[in-house]
């Protein structure tokens, strides 16, 4: 018991000195901490620990992911789910089957569907991985697919395992296959979305801060247990139900929880991360006795698990490449749409509103622009185009037809302002780096598997080297693609800024006509300073502070506004709020 937790607070106390250190010397922490532990797995006291891979799979992932999509802007997720859904379901599986073919020609009596097990196992980008890439000075929309994608292809990995696995043993179906897969992503988005509505709909009513967190910190697993036992996909039900949290949460939870619950799970995704790559590191030396226990040979796994990283590269590069291309058509002709909607966007602010907006598209003249530049159903002509099919009888129908035309206006804009060329398209390809979930998947692998051993020293050789190769050169390969951006961050000055200034002009001109729709009591202006007016006056802010809320989370919603803008003004009233609720309880006040 003591030695056990010795290695806890050494653990600890590596993982803080590690974040602490890393980038002063200019290295991502994730690698500092792989190397401590490969370096610790060979002393005698921390060598012969193994770390069962259910702890990981389901003790540390679902935590992780659900953290990860409840910070994550839900708008942006919206704007790039037809690249994050590709990268995550198409390229997984196109990446499996390819590996499939490579490792039955360099493994011996492998047979395909094992090779499409371990394929399976190596495809999928790691959510842990991945935070590598937010310490460079990379496009934020680069940051949002990268996001995405790992939130959701471990999913398609694991079901897809378990598929070959399956394959194995019994014959094959295709249809089969896809059922479950089907399965899988269905149940696990219903249970997601319904513990997600619970979580929130039991913790508005708790006022305690602390207590509201603790509540919060087993939603995850409220999430994936459940769904897990009914063969669906626990990390996506983790990560719905962190999607519903992060969207609904500024308009459910007091600016005192949702301060405690960031502050508290920042410390638990620090520790958690750390002890991911920690237990990378400490796994390696078990792994090696293995494989030469069973005379498989460390030099040929690696040089597999080489050549597997290589094609995962290539492979990624031939779809995003192509994938780039096709936004970039998307976005040039939803680009020629862009007047039309400014011309409904002033005609919604006029007189006639909606209704005169809407009569202007039945007329024909948007409809006709909709068909040489529509961009698609998911695009943002695609969802106004939607919004004609039936004519508005009702003031509901109208505000959503509304919503639809300055929504896909601010999705055009947005587009725009960061477009996705070749350079944003390499630091894709090469900050997909594989992460704990491969070694933690590989070790799933049932105790028959031909080879087994050698197959999880490959897993974890194109972990660790995906980590170390690209993880320890995607920095300087942005610096070197962007070294105007990488500079202006260097130098503590965003690029982006002056194109973001005007978007902060008009959200401060949003929030100061909050302030001119609610009159001041005419008590303020009396001079008074008793307890009676100090009632009032804080009434009234708070009054103002959630009128300004709302208009911020309704151009949320919109998209009209850049994300961090407003995630920083959202986080500025709700520590006026805070700081207004403690002067109220200040003795005398």
């Amino acid at each position: 018991m003591t030695e056990l937790l010795v290695v806890l607070v050494g653990g600890f106390l590596v993982i803080a000195a590690a974040t602490l250190i890393a980038p002063r010397l200019r290295i991502a922490s994730p690698l500092v901490l792989v190397a401590v532990g490969v370096g610790a797995s060979f002393i005698p006291l921390l060598g012969g620990i193994e770390i069962e891979p259910e702890w990981i799979l389901a003790g540390i992932l679902p935590p992780l992911l659900y953290s990860a999509a409840v910070s994550m802007p839900a708008m942006n997720f919206r704007r790039e789910f037809g690249a994050i859904s590709g990268l995550s379901v198409l390229l997984v599986v196109g990446t499996a089957l390819l590996l499939g073919v490579f490792f039955l020609l360099v493994i011996p009596d492998l047979g395909f569907a094992w090779g499409v097990a371990l394929g399976a196992i190596v495809s999928p980008t790691d959510a842990v991985a991945t935070s590598i890439i937010k310490r460079t000075p990379v496009s934020r929309r680069v940051v949002a697919i990268l996001d995405g994608e790992s939130l959701l292809n471990d999913a398609t990995a694991l079901v897809l395992l378990r598929t070959a696995i399956v394959a194995t043993a019994a014959s094959f179906s295709f249809w089969g296959a896809v059922g479950t897969f089907a399965y899988s992503v269905v149940v696990a988005v219903v249970l997601g979305g319904l513990v997600g509505w619970l979580n929130l709909a039991v913790r508005r009513r708790v006022t305690d801060p602390t207590v509201n967190t603790v509540i919060s910190f087993a939603v995850p697993f409220l999430a994936a247990v459940p769904a897990e036992l009914l063969g669906a996909s626990g990390l996506v039900a983790a990560v719905v139900a962190g999607l519903v949290t992060g969207i609904r949460a500024p308009r459910e939870l007091s600016p005192q929880n949702r301060l405690s619950d960031t502050q508290n799970w920042r410390t638990v995704e620090l520790t958690l991360e750390g002890a991911v790559f920690l237990i990378m590191g400490l796994q390696i030396s078990s792994i090696i006795a293995d494989v030469e226990r069973d005379h498989s040979g460390v030099g040929p796994a690696l040089l597999v698990a080489l050549g597997a990283l290589l094609l995962t590269v290539l492979v990624r590069a031939a779809y995003v490449f192509p994938l780039l291309g096709v936004l970039a058509w998307r976005s040039r002709r939803n680009e020629q749409l862009q007047p039309r909607l400014e011309q409904m966007k002033a005609t919604l602010d006029g007189p006639g509103g909606a209704q005169s907006a809407y009569e202007e598209l039945t007329a024909g003249r948007v409809r006709r622009g909709r068909r040489g530049v529509s961009g698609g159903r998911d695009g943002p002509a695609g969802r106004v185009s939607r919004a004609d099919r039936a004519r508005p009888t009702s003031r509901r129908q109208l505000d959503q037809f509304a919503r639809r035309v300055t929504q896909g206006l601010a999705d055009i804009k947005y587009f725009l302002r960061q477009p996705l060329g070749w350079r944003e398209g390499t630091v894709v390809v090469w900050a997909g780096m594989r992460g704990a979930v491969t070694v933690a998947a590989a070790q799933t692998l049932p105790e028959d598997t031909p080879q087994r051993s050698a197959l999880v020293l490959i897993a974890f050789a194109v972990a660790a080297l995906s980590l170390v190769v690209q993880g320890g050169t995607v920095g300087p390969l942005v610096r070197r693609l962007s070294p105007q951006r990488a500079a202006a961050v260097e130098d503590a000055a965003s690029v982006e800024e002056s194109e973001l200034e005007a978007e902060r002009t008009e959200l401060f001109a949003l929030l100061r006509s909050c302030l001119e729709d609610i009159p001041e009591p005419p008590e303020l202006r009396s001079g008074d300073r008793s307890p009676a007016v100090f009632d009032i006056a804080k009434r009234y802010r708070l009054q103002v502070l959630s009128a300004q809320r709302s208009a911020l989370l309704d151009a949320r919603d919109n998209g009209t506004f850049d994300a961090d803008i407003l995630a920083e003004e959202l986080a500025n009233l709700d520590a006026s709020e805070i700081a207004l609720e403690m002067r109220s309880r200040l003795p005398g006040s």
